[in-house]
């Protein structure tokens, strides 16, 4: 089939991982896939154009409200993936809520990373129960072994030596709901009096803004540093080396950045909120704090106690590899794109 993929692809977010990885999968099962960023379009009618234009058989969407309304109808059948924002927060907003109701409506399948979305889904859309399914984000992860550490962290201003250093590392986009502030002034205070400990903020400049907000408290914060977004494979070399892997968000649907550092051996310390709930089990899969006071204390724990810290690793890597497999995701969306073949009354 010739397949339309309408995503939200903001440069090594969240979302555009996940839709370059499913995009593969679907081109592994033979189809042609066009992967188009939902941003460059105003309106269904331009995506009309599109589909005219390139023969396109079929959709999918990841993103319900953002993608999936520009798919309503154009007569041919769609799937959509949530992503994480429209169920956290798209839902409390009257008029998204029904346009995402009526996409919905439309779609032939809709896919939940976790249990608790799909219970959000079904709570705000009983209607849709029984085309809802479960995948897990399949993880696979690909370190630059050629990647240069020492000249990485002199880069970034931090001259300890890297025998006594420990790095919290933080991934993620520059906007409010990555709340990548939320730890900066516990994070500073630590460092000042345990200075072998940096935080690192690492991503993409999303929102211009807060950015600038972001800047000029980083530049304040002893300890921090922000590190502008970098290749996968280098982002992956530097987990590897990272002493713990932090997030911090204030919503999440699944982070792809915590099930990479558990599937590279990292210790997580994650924000207690339900998308990360989902995926870390405190003092199991990796640590929950609830505000930065706790955060600071959890971090202590995990540097005084090797034998924690080994636990977590362990447990992270068992659990990736067992609830987090590239294999099944792939034979999931292959199946799911199959519903897509022929009329609905086929």
């Amino acid at each position: 089939m010739r397949l339309l993929f309408l995503a939200v692809l903001r440069p090594h977010t969240g979302n555009a991982v996940t839709a370059q990885r499913v995009r593969d999968h679907l081109e592994a099962a033979g189809h042609v896939c066009l992967l188009k960023d939902a941003c460059d379009f105003d309106g269904p009618s331009e995506i009309a154009v599109l589909i005219q234009a390139e023969a396109v058989e079929a959709a999918v969407a990841l993103h319900l409200y953002r993608a999936g309304r520009l798919l309503q109808g154009h007569r041919i059948p769609f799937g959509i993936i949530f992503g994480g924002t429209d169920l956290n927060e798209d839902v409390n907003r009257g008029e998204k809520n029904q346009v995402m109701a009526k996409v919905l409506e439309e779609a032939r399948f809709a896919v939940a990373f976790t249990e608790s979305m799909k219970e959000m889904a079904c709570l705000q859309w009983p209607h849709a129960k029984g085309k809802i399914y479960v995948q897990s984000q399949g993880i696979a992860t690909a370190p630059n072994t050629a990647f240069n550490w020492e000249a990485f962290l002199q880069r970034a201003d931090i001259k300890q030596s890297t025998d006594n250093l420990h790095v919290f590392l933080l991934i993620c986009g520059l906007r409010q709901v990555k709340d990548p502030l939320y730890l900066v002034d516990a994070f500073a205070e630590w460092h000042q009096e345990e200075p072998t400990v940096y935080m690192l903020i690492v991503g993409p400049e999303v929102d211009p803004v807060f950015t600038r907000e972001v800047k000029a408290k980083v530049k304040r914060a002893t300890g921090v540093r922000l590190i502008p977004e970098m290749p996968q494979d280098d982002l992956h070399a530097v987990v590897q080396k990272c002493f713990a892997l932090v997030n911090s968000s204030v919503s999440e649907g699944m982070s792809a950045a915590i099930l990479e550092a558990m599937d590279l051996e990292v210790p997580v310390l994650a924000r207690n909120i339900p998308g990360n709930a989902a995926v870390v089990t405190h003092e199991v899969t990796g640590l929950l704090f609830s505000d930065p006071q706790e955060f600071v204390q959890l971090a202590k724990r995990l540097l005084s106690d090797p034998a924690l810290e080994k636990e977590l690793v362990a447990n992270g890597r068992r659990y990736v590899r067992m609830y987090h497999s590239w294999r099944v995701e792939r034979d999931t969306y292959q199946h799911l794109v199959r519903t897509l073949e022929g009329s609905p009354e086929d």
